[in-house]
């Protein structure tokens, strides 16, 4: 079969339909007038690679030359990746909410030839059923009305742009502490006190809320927030959404207590979890949530991570076309490599001879090993020691297996996530190894995804391209200070910087307070989109708020202060009635009600004082520890950094309100200024 045009492009998912025998095309300009010159319908479908959904409707719909036919003889055919793409996804899924009520993956939207939705769904299946039309009948049906009633079209399309333009005045609200008192308790009402969590099934991860909960304990004294929050991340981790032979996890929970996972990996999960458990650790000093970071951290440097250095984007739920394939066993596959250790593996992972799902056993834990090395007659040690040989033999066993797809392109946002994660990682644990894999990641943005200080959304074989998005920069500058909190480079800070400027020069929206999705630079579309609201990655305008908040404490430019607080007044509202979705923006108001700390740490190498500072939950300082004298000297320009100096032992600074202390040299210091 004659590939079709998607065989020119980059992305994966596009490149997975380029055998199709539909006509693919990509978003471009060349199809877009394409459309215009046939006066035909946009069949637009918005999916990305590891969608298991999106696999049904194409092996069901799309490899259909029947189907096939009609879709090439009727409308010109759009494949979007959602994740190269997100302005166009943004957009459209706001359409489809509207009219259906929900949104999702594969998203189905029949447009005209001037991009407006007429008709909007997500997964067709094929045939007519239960009354409701297949995709069959929906394509016959719709070719018919743009024949004959193009002006029943134009109102359909008509009332849509109209609701999608229809925009919330802004916010006079003010980002105060009942703003976190409204939104804590707002979210602790959603949560699941026997599984944690928020909602019924599925359950999706939340980072952000559990990081906001830890926060407004803080603040509060109250307990039970961070207790939910460690309850959440220790269900989470024993459970069957996390590998757990292999690190990492899965993107979201089936059901309501973490068991059955929908098996796709996705970068940004394994780039935001590990975050929640660095300070899980923080709080509570237990090695289970260290564990589980740095296995998480470990599996990105293992199986996520390019020959390049820069982090792959998703793995697939499927592999052979079976969702779930890859991870899962039964009691005589584990028997059959572990010999007579298998007993012990199988009671501490819940592995028994029905299964847990689908005849398989999905590997999860639901026994302490204390339980286990009793009725084993062992210690605790032993029994410990002996789980982990046998979870190495699986995870060799396992890497025999066809692997799920990997999908290889190259995102700044996500990889920007995963930069600040390895940070954190080495904040934790003085572990090089993530240092490395955060600078490395960090040079290859710089040489292969900007030219100075304008980004690239997407790379792949040597192939850059795509305007970049406010997420793009506004995690790429977070990213940044992030690195330099733990090796303050100066470039990093003035790179940052740059960021923010240029952020506020092209996004900035100077009427609704808050930036755009797109710069003024970019693609003109139906409308400019914007996103405030955290979904399964924080909202660009949160972390943006985040930045300029932590830049201006960094080098007092005033422009960043006054533009994070516009921010954060203008959706405080917003976030105390719907904390669910602004779990970043309020992690942002914490810091600013609470007033940021300035701590600066200069360490020679005895620098235990420096490890018992990088143990602690300090979520409302900037902690920058610095190894090289010549980084200190450079920096000297900014008032965060004047006036300190190395001496003959680690010393700390500790300013706030634009007032430091002396070098302190204690732990009881320290801990007395903070």
């Amino acid at each position: 079969m004659t590939p079709n045009s998607l065989a020119n492009e980059t992305s994966p998912y596009l490149l997975q339909h380029a055998q199709n025998p539909v006509e693919w095309f990509a978003w471009n300009d060349t199809s877009l007038q394409k459309a215009k010159n046939e006066n035909k319908p946009i069949f637009l479908s918005i999916g990305y690679s590891a969608c298991h959904w999106c696999h049904v409707m194409a092996h069901e719909s799309f490899e259909n030359k029947e189907i096939a036919n009609i879709m090439n003889e009727y409308f010109v055919n759009i494949k979007v990746d959602r994740e190269e793409r997100p302005d166009i996804d943004d957009i459209y899924q706001k359409v489809c909410q509207t009219a259906t009520g929900q949104g999702g993956w594969p998203l189905s939207i029949f447009l005209t030839p001037e991009q407006e939705p007429f008709y909007v769904g997500t997964y067709f299946p094929i045939l007519d059923s239960h009354g409701r039309p297949g995709f069959g009948s929906i394509l016959r049906r719709l070719a018919q009305i743009w024949r004959e009633n193009p002006k029943d079209v134009k109102k359909s399309a008509s009332d849509y742009i109209a609701k999608l333009k229809t925009e919330r005045i802004v916010s006079n609200s003010k980002a105060d502490r009942p703003v976190l008192d409204e939104a804590a308790m707002n979210l602790f009402q959603l949560g699941d006190p026997t599984y944690g969590g928020f909602g019924n099934a599925p359950k999706f991860p939340s980072t952000a809320n559990i990081s906001f909960l830890f926060r407004y304990a803080k603040i509060s004294g109250i307990s039970k927030f961070t207790d939910f929050g460690l309850k959440t991340l220790k269900k989470m981790a024993k459970g069957g959404i996390f590998d757990q032979i292999g690190g990492g996890f899965h993107r979201y929970s089936t059901d309501a207590r973490w068991l059955v996972p929908h098996f796709e990996k996705m970068l940004y999960d394994n780039a935001l979890l590990p975050i929640n458990y660095a300070e899980a650790y923080q709080i509570t000093g237990e090695r289970f949530y260290l564990d589980v970071m740095q296995k998480t951290l470990d599996f990105v440097l293992r199986e996520m991570t390019s020959s390049e250095g820069a982090f792959y984007s998703a793995f697939d739920a499927d592999s052979e076309g079976v969702e779930g394939r890859y991870y899962v066993w039964n009691k005589s596959q584990i028997k059959q490599i572990l010999g007579k250790d298998a007993d012990m593996f199988c009671l501490f992972y819940d592995v028994t001879d029905g299964g847990n799902w689908e005849g398989n056993s999905i590997l999860c834990n639901n026994i302490d090993i204390s339980a286990v090395a009793f009725h084993f007659g062992v210690s605790e040690k032993q029994a410990k020691e002996k789980i982990d040989a046998c979870t190495k033999k699986l995870l060799a066993a396992r890497a025999k297996r066809v692997m799920p797809g990997l999908d290889d392109k190259i995102l700044t946002s996500w990889n920007s996530l995963m930069i600040t994660a390895f940070a954190k990682g080495y904040r934790v644990t003085g572990d090089v190894r993530y240092l490395d894999a955060a600078i490395q990641c960090i040079s290859f943005i710089r040489k292969n995804m900007t030219d100075g200080v304008k980004l690239l959304r997407t790379y792949k074989n040597g192939t850059a391209k795509i305007d970049g998005y406010l997420e793009d920069y506004s995690y790429f500058a977070c990213a940044l200070l992030d690195i330099f909190e733990v090796y303050p480079e100066p470039e990093y800070l003035e790179l940052a910087q740059k960021l923010g400027v240029y952020m506020i020069d092209h996004f900035w929206d100077e009427d609704m307070s808050s930036f755009f999705m797109t710069s003024d630079k970019h693609e003109r579309l139906i409308i400019r989109p914007k996103n405030n609201h955290d979904l399964s990655l924080p909202s660009g305008n949160s972390v943006a708020c985040n930045l300029l908040f932590r830049l201006y404490h960094l080098v007092r430019e005033e422009k960043f202060l006054d533009t994070s607080v516009r921010i954060m007044n203008s959706l405080a509202r917003s976030a105390a009635e719907n904390p669910f979705g602004y779990g970043h923006l309020l992690n942002t108001i914490f810091m600013h009600i609470q007033g940021m700390t300035e701590v600066t740490i200069l360490h020679h190498q005895d620098n235990v004082l420096c490890h018992t500072l990088d143990d602690k939950f300090l979520p409302e300082c900037v902690v920058v520890s610095f190894e090289d004298e010549s980084h200190l000297e450079k920096l000297s320009q900014y008032l965060f950094f004047s006036g300190k100096s190395f001496e003959d032992e680690t010393s700390v600074y500790i300013c706030k309100d634009s007032v430091c202390s002396l070098p302190l040299y204690t732990i009881s210091e320290v801990e007395s200024k903070l």
